[in-house]
């Protein structure tokens, strides 16, 4: 079993920045991808971004591009998510989620991932 605590989350205002952390424990050597979430109010849950294992591989959704950025330390069993300029549109509960090896197309959908953290809200204001 694998557990994801994220932190980070708050109340900010448009056009601040955000660092959301998720860290892993447990048997996190099956860990490949890891990934982040997000459902706003009334919303569906969507994909925002991903990284493998080595970091050599991210990818991100087209709402978040340049403004968000993917990140994550092995040695701490932890990931990152940089977040930049942000909007309203950004208010959602986040959340980290840890897979197996996952393709790009592969790793945009929540379902192929095992393990999900509690979620942090995110709250942007005008």
């Amino acid at each position: 079993q694998v557990q994801l605590v994220e932190s980070g989350g708050g109340l900010v205002q448009a056009g601040d920045s955000l660092r959301l952390s998720c860290a892993a424990s447990g048997r996190t050597s099956n860990i490949y991808t890891m990934a982040w979430f997000r459902q706003g109010p009334g919303k569906e849950r969507e994909f925002v971004a991903a990284i493998s294992w080595n970091a050599g591989s991210t990818t991100y959704a087209d709402s978040v591009k340049g403004r968000f950025t993917i990140s994550r330390d092995n040695a701490k069993n932890t990931v990152y998510l940089q977040m930049n300029s942000l909007n309203p549109e950004d208010t959602a509960v986040y959340y980290c989620a840890a897979g197996y090896f996952l393709g790009d197309a592969a790793r945009t959908r929540g379902s192929n991932y095992r393990y999900w953290g509690q979620g942090t809200q995110v709250t942007v204001s005008s």
